[in-house]
């Protein structure tokens, strides 16, 4: 097996970059090549810093970089020496089983499904992404940002694609699928809720219904389905849930003296609850329906975000998860 890894996307590339993919392969025994893409001088450079000696490494050359700023489309067509272009290119040529950044995000989106093309059957590739929930589980929110706009099949096959990965990836036999909405009632919702409702219940999803935001977290479904757009504001709003606690808590401490003695005591053990919430520990952001396995890294992953992605893309590999999605649509048209 070959892991493709963009060693220069994400905001401290490819410092971090390099050094979790190095501790991915120490961690998983040297059971895949980790190949890095990038130019070359500069992976060389941070790759000789991390003591690489046999560790099974390559690295491909890549000499243009899309920058976070860039708008997708252009950039993809401008710059096909990139990181992400390279990279992608070797999976499509099957040079490689799986292809990781955290580069520039539409980019690398647009360029998953020109280069790989959607699985048979797909409409409609859709960003997956694993939250944290109150009884220790996972729920999968799916589609946190690829598809603004979706029609009522879109959302279906979100749904098939959304129950496979939970129930290959996150361990959920028969996973519970529900529809996110602004109420729990069938009758509730916009144009687009309400149309999907029915197609859901037809189908051989285990569909539960309707959630609302609150049941997100509190797991009352393994899988919900949204847009992109509803999706992503969710995504973002969770997102911001970690810092937003740190702070209060970091102010809290400094009112005075016993604050701070009150808050120190129970420091590690809140770091130890709140883990879940962060996005180093969740694996990246698998975009589903494309012809491989495409996963998204935050913009500032650590050494143990992109880790943690690494690991997350040979468990996808060896669970051939591109093609059970395939064989599950292929079921239903």
């Amino acid at each position: 097996m070959r892991i493709a890894l963009d060693a220069m996307g994400g905001d401290e590339a490819p410092l971090r970059i390099v050094e979790g993919g190095l501790q991915a392969l120490r961690e998983s025994g040297n059971r895949f090549e980790l190949v890095l893409v990038g130019r070359r001088e500069e992976v060389q450079k941070e790759v000789s810093c991390h003591s690489p000696e046999g560790l099974n490494y390559s690295i491909v050359d890549a000499p243009e970089v899309i920058e976070m700023s860039e708008v997708p489309n252009i950039a993809i067509k401008q710059k096909r020496n990139s990181s992400i272009v390279v990279g992608l290119n070797l999976h499509k040529e099957r040079k490689v089983d799986a292809f990781i950044s955290a580069g520039n995000t539409g980019a690398f989106m647009a360029a998953s499904t020109l280069i790989l093309g959607r699985v048979e059957g797909v409409s409609r590739p859709a960003v997956g992404t694993p939250l944290p929930t109150v009884n220790d589980g996972t729920c999968f929110l799916i589609d946190s940002g690829a598809n603004s706009d979706c029609r009522p099949q879109h959302i279906v096959e979100f749904g098939f694609m959304g129950a496979i990965y939970a129930r290959e990836i996150l361990k959920k036999e028969n996973p519970t699928v529900a529809l996110l909405n602004i109420g729990e009632e069938s009758s509730k919702g916009n144009e687009l809720a309400l149309s999907s409702y029915p197609l859901l219940e037809k189908s051989e999803l285990n569909f539960i219904g309707n959630v609302e935001g609150r049941d997100i977290l509190a797991g009352k479904a393994d899988v919900v389905l949204a847009d992109g757009f509803v999706g992503n504001i969710v995504l973002k709003f969770a997102e911001s849930i970690l810092p937003t606690l740190r702070t209060r808590f970091r102010l809290y401490a400094s009112g005075n003296i016993f604050r701070k003695l009150q808050a120190g005591s129970i420091a590690k053990t809140l770091r130890k609850v709140l883990k879940g919430f962060s996005y180093e520990t969740l694996g990246g952001a698998p975009l589903l329906g494309v012809n491989g396995i495409s996963i998204i890294g935050h913009g500032g992953s650590t050494a143990l975000a992109v880790k943690n992605m690494v690991l997350r893309a040979e468990e996808m590999v060896d669970h051939k998860i591109s093609r059970l999605i395939e064989d599950s649509i292929k079921k239903q048209k």
